[in-house]
């Protein structure tokens, strides 16, 4: 990661820079958020977990999201005070799943007609991604190998090729599996994908978006924000790493068509070692990798993990923030909403 200090060794290239939008100098460029509020907040306790885990937006805005230990998809009213649950995942008598230990219903993504898919990991054979049509029953068209070892984590839809990909936590892959449902194929893995060595959670893969003809993922443990691009015959190029130090990152989103994003960190304590007590952050990261806090506990954040970014308002988009509340005592899930200024 280079810093813009080390960059903009002169006025003329700091000038330039700035234009470019790459970096923390150019805030007048990349707005901050502003009017950050928690909207609603959710049940946690020994008989009801609603743990938000992942979101999408629909074309008016609203919010699709999942709660995963509720194994439920719901769907977001009144600027996000409320919700109506979509569908209720299966239960299962003898979970396995790994790291979680109960099944949960993690990433979501949505096709232009209004269909949903999520991703269910129970450590069995309901492991994998389930299709939620309007007015249907969640229906599982894709299952994943060795249940016992996949945690099926982020998801994301690409309508051209007609294919999911999914980040699988615990497998350090991402699967690739066409959109219709079928067989899983691994359709990138490595070094990269990895857990960081000595972590306390074998927590690699976890956020994925597609994003101008790549699909982009977060590694938990390693820190690391990952550009995999999807080449013309449909495999994977080169991972190429173009953010660290993202510590306990989970989910994120772009900002626009740029490659700026804001990222969910789980904690921000600044070690491999499990999270206690640190209630995260957001993060601003710019396409040079440079990074800065915009959003933190004193906002209403409990364990951030996911966000998302509306279409262009009349003064800003908005953005969306889940907190799972996982590793926070004493827990508090929420969801916050801000604007991302123009």
């Amino acid at each position: 990661m280079v810093r813009l200090s080390r960059l903009a060794a002169t006025a003329t290239g700091a000038a330039a820079l700035a234009l470019l939008g790459t970096g923390p100098t150019s805030a007048a460029v990349a707005p901050p958020l502003s009017d950050a509020r928690v909207v609603a907040h959710y049940t946690f306790n020994n008989e009801i977990q609603q743990t938000p885990e992942n979101i999408v937006l629909e074309p008016d805005g609203t919010a699709d999201m999942t709660f995963s230990l509720s194994r439920q998809v719901v769907h977001a009213t009144n600027r996000g005070a409320s919700y109506a649950v979509r569908a209720t995942l299966p239960a299962v008598s003898e979970p396995h799943t790994p790291i979680l230990g109960q099944a949960a219903v993690m990433g979501i993504a949505r096709a232009s007609d209004g269909t949903l898919y999520v991703n269910y990991a129970t450590g069995t054979s309901e492991t994998g991604i389930w299709r939620i049509s309007p007015g249907r029953l969640p229906v599982q068209i894709a299952h994943l190998p060795n249940p016992t070892h996949a945690l099926p984590n982020g998801l994301a839809l690409d309508e051209k090729r007609r294919v999911l990909y999914v980040a699988d936590t615990v497998g350090a892959v991402v699967w690739r599996v066409p959109q219709a449902g079928g067989t899983p194929r691994v359709w990138a893995s490595g070094a990269a994908l990895q857990p960081s060595p000595g972590a306390s959670l074998p927590a690699g893969p976890n956020g994925l978006r597609v994003h101008n003809g790549a699909v982009w993922v977060s590694n938990t443990t390693q820190g690391t924000l990952l550009r995999i691009p999807a080449l013309r015959d449909g495999s994977a190029g080169k991972i190429q790493t173009r953010a660290t130090g993202l510590d306990w990152i989970d989910d994120f989103a772009f900002t626009g068509t740029g490659d700026t994003v804001l990222s969910t960190l789980v904690a921000g304590n600044k070690t491999s070692t499990l999270p206690n007590g640190d209630t995260g952050s957001v993060v601003l990261v710019y396409p040079n990798g440079s990074h800065k806090t915009v959003l933190t506990h004193q906002d209403g954040l409990n364990t951030p993990s996911s966000v998302a970014v509306s279409a262009q308002g009349r003064l800003g988009k908005t953005v969306y923030v889940l907190s799972a509340a996982y590793f926070s005592s004493p827990p508090d899930p929420n969801l916050l909403r801000a604007r991302l200024n123009r």
